[in-house]
């Protein structure tokens, strides 16, 4: 008997090691694995690169850091982004991706839609038990990160509505260092494929919608999925039902037969959140010159991404490659940042490092008045013709 208590004593204490590493230890070492920076700030640019950048208004149009957990009101030591490193770098709007579901074995080739990891990751950092199961929770969840980032910082604000933004440029123009945040889907299927989700989730603030992220769904294929289809019954009613929402519509991800449908059927301005371009790229997520010409037709924005996948490489010099593309085919004024910070990817520098990329298009000729509207008035734009109007 005393060996069986022994035994089961040491049981008890390896269940008890084996928790706080699950609980305590993998989440921070999965986070500094996934989210790299290959050379940590402070970065140096030239000073008529930082007067230049200090008078931009700079959004981006991905990041996924509310995956993480990681308290974003504080400078944190692994990751791309927070908000102390969001007010460094001078941001004006950052759109937050909320990513629900993860296929085992992810790559950008082919995936399965009938696995998930995330239910390990949301588990491993203590996410209410209803996130373990359901792709709804999880996204309403990251809301709730959200929304009380903004209650617990004054200078950091939801931005619901085209009054929300002209707020927050307003402030900002009378030398207020202000913020903005802005919700976005990874990918359509946190609707659990009801329609109707789509107002409970447009109630608490989501204003942007991917429609697919590294797997097929209830609405369409994926660039990455198994069958890379178009868009699904439930998919045309997802995208009549956005526009009439004042929802923007994000390409990111999806396959081309999506793309050709989307843009067949859309009124309004679609937006490629965190993508590169086959010319300097090639690549499935990676967008084609005629969908680049066909994007920009609606009055679109394409956001350039700062990883390997979209532009092959991480350089400042690998992603003005693929901006100069954009700028040569349609124009400068489709062209954004969408750099995918905390994406589970490796990237050669933080948030902080942006005025690394101006500087790299002013070395290329790119004029001040281009790299502003690359910088943030592109987005700002097409925001405001999408975003409700109070």
């Amino acid at each position: 008997m005393r060996i069986l208590k022994i035994l089961g004593l040491g049981l008890l204490g390896l269940l008890a090691i084996a928790a706080v590493i699950y609980f305590f230890v993998a989440p921070p070492v999965l986070d500094s694995q996934f989210n790299t920076v290959d050379k940590p700030g402070p970065y140096q640019v030239t000073d008529r690169t930082k007067a230049l950048y200090h008078g931009l208004q700079i959004v981006d149009l991905h990041a996924d850091p509310l995956l993480w957990d990681r308290d974003l009101s504080q400078r944190n030591m692994r990751g791309q982004v927070d908000l102390p490193r969001m007010r460094d770098a001078n941001m004006a709007l950052q759109v937050f991706g909320l990513v629900t579901k993860v296929p085992a074995g992810l790559n950008f080739d082919r995936n399965s839609s009938d696995s998930d990891v995330l239910p390990w990751v949301v588990a491993a950092q203590r996410w209410p038990v209803e996130t373990w199961f359901g792709l709804k929770a999880r996204a309403l969840y990251e809301i709730t990160k959200a929304e009380k980032l903004a209650q617990e910082n004054d200078d950091f604000t939801l931005i619901k509505s085209r009054s929300d933004l002209d707020q927050l440029l307003a402030a900002r123009a009378r030398g207020e260092k202000q913020m903005g945040g802005l919700i976005a889907f990874e990918g359509i299927q946190p609707i659990e494929g009801e329609i109707g989700n789509l107002d409970l989730f447009f109630d608490r603030g989501v204003r942007m919608v991917g429609l697919t992220h590294f797997f097929d769904n209830e609405a369409g294929g994926s660039a990455h999925g198994w069958t890379k289809g178009g868009l699904t019954t439930l998919g045309i009613k997802a995208v009549r039902k956005l526009e009439a929402l004042n929802i923007a519509i994000d390409l990111a991800h999806a396959s081309p037969k999506l793309i050709d449908d989307v843009l067949a059927i859309a009124t309004r301005p679609v937006v490629v959140s965190h993508t590169g371009v086959k010319a300097t790229c090639p690549g499935p997520r990676n967008l084609s010159d005629d969908q680049i010409r066909r994007i920009a037709s609606t009055g679109g924005v394409l956001g350039i991404g700062f990883f390997e996948g979209a532009v092959c490489g991480k350089s400042p010099s690998h992603i003005a490659d693929a901006m100069m593309h954009v700028i040569d085919l349609v124009g400068a004024s489709h062209v954004a940042l969408g750099s995918d910070f905390d994406g589970a990817v490796s990237t050669q520098f933080d948030i902080t490092g942006l005025p690394l990329i101006a500087e790299e298009l002013l070395a290329r000729g790119v004029s001040e008045a281009d790299i502003a509207r690359i910088f943030g008035q592109n987005a700002l734009r097409v925001l405001r013709t999408l975003l409700p109007e109070g």
